[in-house]
């Protein structure tokens, strides 16, 4: 299953996204993929072929100042959690999606957690990949340094500060071929590292994660939660918790880390279709 690469602009702001189109559609809500960070649409590309082979449409966007999308400076787009959630509810009317099944991963993922509670007309089913969800969750070292003064004006600079987060947060090594498209963005321009430090800097983790906590304990669309439970960043004790309620189901990967999707996209991908296929 072919995977096309796609740009579409939007207000001022260009998106790059990558899109899987099955031959037998299903005819179900296209499956939009948000990625973490500092990743990027490329993080779902061993998962959105096998939806697609199982009707189902597969859409995944790069966020504004990711991977291949836009990255405006700061006074053009203020990478705060509104800023994204505003970007990404214009990038749906666009693509003329009217309904959607959410799948959000990590931090930055949590933006599409905020989205999809304040438009819950706009989400058929929602799925939850090792993504911070209440006031326990906090930044990891390895994202806070991206902040501080000076220190973070070079680390972000550094291609290959991707190696060094990936690596560390899926525990695995990840191939050479794989890591040279995620190093590409901040090979190619500063931007890259300059939004990346912009996105640290204004994630105001505490409040959006306050939002979270309230608005998942009344959630009542069918969400499936996948974690990996050896992530060395994020407790598997909030996704229990949620699950205790009867919309929502949770799946563990024991050997799995923060980036699921990077080693275990075979059975992530089963299951994603085994849930978005089930009837209500």
């Amino acid at each position: 299953m072919t995977i096309t690469e796609n740009t579409i602009e939007v207000g001022t702001l260009k998106w790059f996204y990558r899109e899987a189109i099955p031959n037998n559609d299903t005819h179900k809500p296209p499956v939009l993929f948000l990625h973490g960070l500092p990743s990027q649409s490329y993080s779902w590309t061993e998962v959105m072929p096998q939806l697609a082979e199982s009707g189902l449409r597969a859409i995944a966007p790069d966020w504004i100042g990711s991977g291949f999308s836009d990255k405006p400076d700061t006074r053009r787009f203020a990478y705060t959690p509104e800023a994204f959630i505003k970007a990404l509810s214009d990038l749906i009317a666009a693509l003329n999606l009217e309904k959607v099944s959410l799948v959000v991963q990590g931090f930055l993922g949590s933006v599409g957690l905020q989205y999809a509670l304040r438009s819950k007309e706009m989400i058929e089913r929602l799925i939850i990949l090792n993504t911070p969800l209440s006031t326990n969750a906090k930044l990891p070292w390895a994202m806070k340094q991206w902040a501080l003064p000076l220190v973070g004006d070079m680390v972000t600079q550094d291609p290959l500060l991707v190696d060094r987060t990936l690596e560390g947060g899926s525990g695995f090594v990840i191939s050479d071929e794989r890591l040279s498209v995620y190093r590409k963005p901040f090979l190619k321009t500063s931007a890259t590292g300059r939004a990346l430090l912009a996105t640290i800097k204004n994630l105001k983790l505490a409040e959006s994660m306050a939002e979270l906590e309230s608005g998942l304990a009344d959630f009542s669309k069918p969400t499936l939660i996948i974690w990996g439970s050896a992530d060395p960043w994020l407790s598997s004790a909030d996704a229990e918790k949620l699950a205790t309620k009867s919309n929502i189901e949770l799946i563990k990967l024991e050997e799995a880390k923060h980036y699921p999707q990077e080693h275990w996209s075979g059975e992530i991908s089963q299951i994603m279709v085994n849930f978005l296929r089930r009837q209500t």
